[in-house]
């Protein structure tokens, strides 16, 4: 067992590690699906021969398809495959960020409500759509006057970096709106003294982590009741 202290750390590593790509002589299948470095099917063979065929074209032999049965192997430069994939990654992570939420109560106090629509206004500034959600909580559902008022005020107070896209929409016990960016040039901050760099899992951390302040501040009123 002390004889290979370092490859079986490696091997644990790399099933835990989803995004490790295998190449070369990492690629220990009895055979292989290879395509060429011109992206034309060469066919099944063992890998020992195809990263023949790689090194002679002064490329590498990298699986791109390990779940395949045979899984698929493809000859190209390895370097430039991984720049492409973390230009791909990151492209497809500023299309799904673009939807970002200010949860707001009944009961918000002046100072915070003017800390949610500063960081409202960070998202808008940064492009995001901005989801204003406001959650009736126990008896502020006979009330529900005072959560339609909230809302309609903060996307008036929101009015100099976004545009509603509709009016408050009432789901369950939530109203909610949607706040779309106004274009760049139209922009001007009200609640916030500049564009401040966005760290944007920080933000939706931190949201969640005032509603479930909120939500133990109404637990805890309602077992005193």
């Amino acid at each position: 067992m002390a004889a290979y202290p370092f490859s079986r750390g490696k091997r644990n590593f790399q099933r835990r590690n989803k995004n490790y790509i295998r190449k070369n002589d990492r690629i220990r299948c009895p055979e292989i699906r290879v395509i060429g470095p011109s992206g034309k099917m060469i066919g099944v063979m063992n890998p020992r021969d195809a990263l023949k065929l790689a090194k002679d074209a002064g490329l590498d032999l990298v699986e791109v398809s390990p779940s395949a049965r045979p899984p698929v192997c493809r000859i190209l430069d390895f370097g430039k495959y991984k720049y492409e994939l973390s230009k791909k990654k990151k492209d497809t992570a500023k299309t799904v960020n673009r939807l970002k939420e200010v949860k707001f109560r009944v009961s918000t106090g002046q100072h915070d409500y003017e800390t949610k629509l500063r960081r409202a206004e960070q998202f808008l500034a940064h492009g995001h759509k901005v989801k204003l959600t406001l959650t009736f909580r126990g008896r502020e559902m006979e009330h529900q006057n005072l959560g339609y008022e909230v809302l309609l005020k903060s996307v008036e107070d929101l009015e100099t970096m976004g545009s509603a896209d509709s009016d408050p929409r009432k789901a369950g016990r939530n109203l909610s709106v949607m706040v779309a960016p106004l274009p760049k040039q139209k922009q001007k901050l009200r609640f916030s003294k500049e564009v401040e760099e966005l760290a944007e899992d920080e933000e939706d951390i931190h949201e969640d982590e005032i509603e479930l302040e909120e939500d133990h501040e109404e637990n805890v009123g309602d077992g005193e009741e």
